[in-house]
């Protein structure tokens, strides 16, 4: 690629200052660029950006780039927060990485960027963007969303809501690398954040207990929990603090009787199946291979397709939660909102609000917010 003016999204973390560095060694004119899109607590206990654009400073300063310093708090409240508490009022568990990824790090910083005379972004993301030249020429450009070459870092989950046109602007130069080599690099050229720890979590939640948190936002209307069948075991706090498949925090131990289902033994770890909103109920299982907690179908709507429309139907592989193994499934009935997917082997904890993320070997297609499912 030829030498371009870029703005790199620095974090205050080793992979974007990376991806910096390695921009400005490939002879590009490289702009630093530290986004805040989090201030109504923002302190160094719980959130950590001031200290993280400390850091990206330090680097920007290494590298012997200019810094930017945007606040995106109003962009992101508005456009990923508030869908966040909406989704958690609706009883379902949002991803908002997913969210930010699409509204603020791939729209309202690339605007930014472009206002300031770039001609791409880049982050450092473990992705990788591949430009498909199909018959008809420059005026047909299609781009590709590919899994990053560390398979265990990848992170394409998260930005399969990508479009076309962002997908045209944007770098990701630690994609093809592993993350070992980042940090050897980093080491290498002594940035300052080269042994920093990854950070990990929402920003606007940080080290915080994710419930203390939702508490201040969410009304409390406490109910009963009952088990697969019926028997009250405990009290929920409210279906707004739980996600399927949770196994910490629901203030139950065995029953003293032991269940006749597999996995009900008496002091077997108990996991949220379902949320009963109609009746304010949280519906609890014994044992993590209970059937209320596999499902082989689900449904997903609010999808977003890489390539602008959906594929056609047939063989992929999907992943329903970032952390997790592809798995083989059948596409079928999409359409450019919504699509079914059918597993071969059940798939644990399929959660509704959560992303549900197509793939055909390390290309990402997209994906949708899964719906519903089925055993």
């Amino acid at each position: 690629m030829r030498a371009s003016r870029v703005v790199v999204g620095l974090s205050g973390g080793v992979d974007s200052a990376v991806a910096a560095w390695l921009l400005k060694r490939a002879g590009h004119e490289v702009v630093g660029l530290f986004m805040k899109n989090w201030e109504d607590d923002d302190d160094s206990e719980h959130c950590s950006s001031n200290l993280d654009f400390v850091d990206a400073a330090a680097v920007a300063d290494v590298i012997g780039i200019e810094l930017e310093h945007v606040n995106f708090a109003a962009e992101y409240k508005d456009r990923v927060f508030a869908e966040f508490l909406r989704e958690h009022r609706a009883g379902r568990t949002p991803n908002p990485d997913v969210l930010c990824n699409a509204e603020i790090k791939f729209k309202a910083f690339l605007d930014h960027a472009l206002r300031l005379g770039a001609q791409h972004i880049a982050t450092g993301h473990y992705a990788r963007v591949r430009e498909a030249r199909p018959p008809g020429g420059a005026a047909h450009r299609r781009f590709e969303l590919l899994k990053g070459v560390d398979g265990s870092k990848d992170q394409s989950y998260f930005l399969h809501r990508l479009n076309q046109a962002q997908l045209a602007r944007t770098l990701f130069p630690v994609g093809e690398l592993k993350k070992t080599q980042v940090r050897e690099i980093a080491t290498e050229i002594r940035l300052p954040v080269a042994k920093k720890k990854d950070s990990t979590g929402i920003c606007f939640i940080g080290e915080r207990p994710f419930r203390e948190f939702l508490a201040r936002y969410l009304s409390h209307q406490p109910g009963d929990i009952e088990d697969e069948r019926g028997r009250v075991v405990g009290r929920h706090v409210g279906l707004s603090f739980y996600t399927l498949g949770q196994r910490q925090g629901l203030g139950i131990g065995g029953l003293k009787e032991p269940s006749a289902r597999r996995g009900g033994a008496a002091h077997a770890p108990w996991y949220v199946a379902r949320k009963e909103t109609a009746r304010n109920v949280l519906r609890v299982v014994q044992g993590r291979d209970h059937s209320w907690l596999l499902s082989r179908t689900l449904h997903a709507t609010d999808a977003s397709w890489v390539g602008g429309t959906p594929p056609a139907p047939g063989r992929y592989a999907a992943k329903t939660r970032y952390r997790q193994a592809d798995a083989a499934c059948a596409l079928n009935e999409p359409t450019p909102a919504a699509f079914a997917l059918a597993f071969e082997q059940p798939q644990w904890a399929v959660t509704p609000g959560q992303s549900a993320v197509l793939y055909d070997g390390d290309v990402c297609l997209g994906g949708g917010v899964i719906e519903r499912s089925l055993p």
